[in-house]
């Protein structure tokens, strides 16, 4: 099995300084890696040629932001399976060798995650995908070690190989046939939870997505968008709106979408409650952002399979804010 590890690189020179010896420390016997570039103005690629030769660097035109970057990218890379993983991720001894093992007994996997633990507390889950991740039936993610903002303490807890909803897109492994059938990342979302849409789509296809918890990664998070940067509040909930208009089955479509709205305007009145208003403002432009693409991706769903495996019944809001429910085995 031919494994390509492809970062994403922007004006990164200090994250690769950092994150990238441990990739070639770790992954060099069993992976080719390289450093998709989006266009960057600083010294970064010459870094990487002087420090790390073997490492291979494909150069993208312009900053497409992660979806195009790496549909860009990607073309150009021989490989049976990509490894999708960010600039700031710190990558084990081994990390590897589960992830292969389960390709290689299960064709039916297309997706995988590692174990995503913080970079910066090492025995605490990372926000971004934790032990693996699912959707309510608003559309909201959560995952397995992180409901909201609450993130678990690591006690080996999520160990195992499971099958779950979607894989973080800090560290995520597609086999390339799948990665071509599905299309790729799209691209219309720039930024945040196209990985979600991604794992909807392959999984509309019959494909699997699944978490593997022996291997391990740690991940900064934020280091592109700090979780107070009000842009990163308006990317995740007009591409999560975004991916409700795309892939929700029929029957539920109105009732979520509608559903949606009111909670996201619930949340615009907390952030102002919190004296936090810049991120009600992203939530309005958000939602003026998605009115105005809502019709195109409404063709888009028009071309897509739908599959109604994702948890229909359970609403993370009510669980969370409601009945007080920090962790993910708690929840019902």
């Amino acid at each position: 099995m031919k494994l390509a590890i492809v970062i994403l690189n922007w004006n990164g020179k200090k994250l690769l300084e950092q994150f990238l010896p441990s990739v070639v420390n770790y992954s060099s016997q069993q992976a080719d890696i390289y450093v998709a570039d989006n266009a960057s103005t600083d010294n970064s690629i010459a870094y990487v040629k002087e420090f790390f030769p073997s490492v291979k660097i494909v150069k993208n035109a312009t900053n497409g932001g992660y979806a195009k970057g790496y549909n860009d990218a990607l073309q150009s890379i021989n490989a049976d399976v990509f490894c999708l993983l960010n600039s700031d991720v710190e990558v084990t001894k081994n990390w590897l060798l589960p992830i292969i093992e389960v390709f290689k007994n299960d064709e039916k996997t297309a997706i995988i995650q590692p174990k995503l633990l913080d970079f910066k507390n090492k025995t605490t889950f990372e926000y971004a995908g934790a032990g693996g991740g699912f959707i309510d039936l608003f559309g909201y993610p959560y995952c397995r070690g992180r409901v909201f903002n609450h993130l678990e303490k690591d006690n080996n807890q999520f160990n195992d190989i499971s099958d779950i909803f979607w894989a973080s897109g800090a560290c995520l492994f597609i086999r390339s046939e799948v990665y071509k059938k599905v299309g790729g990342l799209d691209e219309d979302y720039f930024a945040h939870q196209e990985e979600i849409d991604l794992c909807w789509r392959t999984q509309n296809i019959g494909y699997k997505v699944k978490y593997v918890g022996q291997s391990t990664v740690y991940h900064v998070g934020g280091a592109t968008l700090q979780e107070t940067n009000p842009q990163k509040t308006f990317l995740n909930f007009r591409n999560s709106l975004l991916n409700v208009v795309k892939n929700v089955p029929k029957k539920w479509f109105l009732f979520v979408i509608f559903s949606r709205l009111i909670l996201d305007g619930i949340a615009g009145i907390k952030f102002i409650l919190e004296v936090r208003p810049v991120h009600t403002i992203a939530i309005l432009k958000a939602h003026m952002s998605f009115y105005k693409n809502i019709l195109p991706f409404l063709k888009k769903r028009k071309k897509l399979s739908k599959k109604q495996n994702y948890n229909l019944h359970t609403s993370i809001v009510w669980q969370h804010f409601v009945l007080g429910k920090k962790k993910f085995d708690d929840l019902n």
